[in-house]
């Protein structure tokens, strides 16, 4: 009887810390494949009026012997701002493609951004598995976002960058700000996996923006709000919106959980954000 009793206190905690802790970084592939389990890349595109702006592929960085190849939109007119932009977990997809022209729409340029170096899921499982290599090579997809970052300023003449990224794209929006806090003007993150420890938090010196659903079981409400008042105890600037009705993915227009009310509004804040950010 007490070996039960342990095993269901235990059974307990391993649900809460589920449902209200941070992920980890061992169990947040697996709540990304929770969250996408009724998903698939590119289901049913919703009707949005399409970006103007034109892109092309770039190499932007060189891993070892490999060259990595990026998505950039430039817009009509340059004004010395740009957008790094990293793709969720189904990898650099037509959608993240027309986000960056979207983005380029706003005056930026739009750099997407490819951690996973030339692959792209075409279901849950295989982005279960480019995810699960992603977060083994850590130390090689930071390499990558420096050699972009640099791209974007010494290559391409940006004067102010910005990051944005969903849901697997979004941690490393987070992550990039904190690893490169003086290459960072502005970052913006779609329901990525967050950090809520202060000590870890502390190097960030971009404005934040936040964009999260309340239905997303993966980045839990009271995980947004821990990481929201650890933001306000260290006076870091941030504006963090949670949209009610809304679950993970919801501002994706090509998947099955897009919410078009809650989307658009997100995308508006978004492009005020990094106006005023960016310039």
């Amino acid at each position: 009887m007490q070996a039960t009793r342990w095993i269901r206190l235990a059974a307990l905690a391993l649900t809460l810390v589920w449902a209200c802790g941070p992920a980890t970084e061992d169990d947040f592939v697996e709540r990304m494949a929770h969250e996408h389990r009724d998903d698939s890349p590119e289901t049913g595109a919703a009707d949005r009026e399409a970006p103007v702006s034109e892109g092309a592929a770039v190499t932007y960085a060189r891993l070892g012997d490999l060259e990595i190849s990026g998505y950039l939109a430039r817009p009509a007119e340059a004004g010395g701002s740009a957008v790094l932009v990293i793709h969720e977990w189904w990898g650099l997809n037509d959608n993240i493609r027309a986000m960056a022209r979207w983005l380029a729409d706003e005056g930026h340029l739009a750099l997407a951004v490819d951690l996973y170096e030339g692959e792209v899921a075409e279901d849950r499982d295989s982005a279960r598995m480019l995810a699960t290599r992603a977060r083994d090579q850590t130390e090689r997809g930071e390499e990558n976002m420096r050699q972009a970052l640099a791209y974007l300023r010494d290559e391409l003449g940006a004067e102010k960058i910005g990051v944005i990224g969903w849901c697997f794209g979004g941690g490393w929006s987070l992550a990039t700000a904190l690893n490169e806090p003086r290459g960072i003007d502005a970052t913006v993150i779609y329901y990525g996996r967050l950090v809520t420890d202060e000590e870890e938090l502390a190097p960030l010196s971009s404005p934040v923006l936040g964009i999260f659903g309340a239905l997303d079981g993966g980045i839990p409400v009271a995980t947004v709000r821990q990481f929201e008042a650890a933001l306000d105890r260290l006076g870091k600037e941030a504006s963090i919106h949670v949209y009610e009705g809304a679950d993970h993915a919801f501002a994706n227009p090509t998947g099955t959980r897009y919410e078009a009310e809650a989307a658009e509004d997100a995308w508006a804040r978004t492009v005020a954000f990094f106006a005023e950010h960016l310039g």
